[in-house]
C-alpha cells in the first residue's frame, strides 16, 4: 500500500526567491486510509521572524534560537519521507520552500518527492464549497480538530484528513472506473491538472494506464 508524505511549512515570509525562510516543518505520513508516522520541528535559519508572522503563528525568534539548524531538520525530514511522493495545501508554496530548503542543506533531489496540491484538487472534487482554505474545507467535511492555525503539524494533520477524505470521495464517485483500486497520488496529480468537466474521462484514462498487458 502507498505511503504519502503531506508536508506543511511555516516561513517568514511568501517565497524563498524573495528572501524568505522556513521556521518549522512537518510531515504527516499516509498509508491505507489513515494517519501512520508524524514529524515536526522548528528550524533555526538565522533569519529574523517579522512581529505580524509572530503574532500569526505563535513562533518568536526566541524559540528559533533554541531550534535545531535547518539544514539537520532538512535532512532529517528528507529520511522521514524518502520515497514517499508529497502533498500539500496551496502546493506551489510548499514546493518552493521544499526544494530551496533541501537545496541548502545539499540533499539530493528524491525523484519520488512529486506534489499534489489540495488546493487544485479540491476546486475540482468540491466546487460547491465556500472557498478552497484549508479552515474552510475542514469545516465543511467536519474534519477533526487538529490544533491551532498556521502551526505547521496542525496543518499538516488538517490537510492530511482532507487528503483521506477526497480518496474516499474519489474512490465512491468513480467505483466503477477505478474497480476497486485506490486513489493513488499518481491519480491525483493528474487530476488536479484536469478540467472540472473532464474528471471522469481523466480517472478512466488512469484506470487504462494501469490496466497489465496481455498477450
Amino acid at each position: 500500500m502507498q505511503t504519502i508524505a503531506v508536508i506543511d511549512f511555516e516561513t517568514t515570509g511568501l517565497a524563498p526567491n524573495g528572501g524568505g525562510r522556513a521556521t518549522e516543518i512537518a510531515a504527516v505520513l499516509v498509508r491505507n486510509g489513515q494517519v501512520v508516522d508524524r514529524f515536526q520541528s522548528l528550524m533555526r535559519s538565522g533569519a529574523w521572524v517579522p512581529p505580524f508572522i509572530q503574532q500569526l503563528t505563535g513562533i518568536s525568534n526566541e524559540m528559533l534560537d533554541q531550534a535545531p539548524t535547518a539544514e539537520s531538520v532538512m535532512r532529517d525530514v528528507a529520511l522521514f519521507t524518502r520515497g514517499c511522493p508529497l502533498v500539500a495545501h496551496n502546493a506551489a508554496f510548499d514546493r518552493g520552500f521544499w526544494q530551496s530548503e533541501l537545496a541548502r542543506a545539499g540533499c539530493e533531489p528524491d525523484p519520488a518527492h512529486e506534489f499534489a496540491c489540495t488546493v487544485l484538487l479540491a476546486r475540482r472534487l468540491y466546487p460547491e464549497a465556500p472557498n478552497c482554505k484549508l479552515g474552510t474545507l475542514a469545516h465543511f467535511h467536519q474534519l477533526p480538530d487538529t490544533g491551532r492555525a498556521h502551526r505547521a503539524l496542525a496543518d499538516a494533520e488538517m490537510t492530511a484528513h482532507l487528503l483521506l477524505r477526497m480518496q474516499r470521495d474519489l474512490e465512491r464517485r468513480y467505483a466503477d472506473e477505478l474497480c476497486g483500486s485506490g486513489a493513488e497520488h499518481a491519480l491525483l496529480a493528474r487530476l488536479q491538472r484536469a478540467g472540472k468537466a473532464a474528471l471522469k474521462r481523466c480517472v478512466q484514462d488512469f484506470a487504462r494506464s494501469r490496466e497489465p498487458l496481455t498477450a
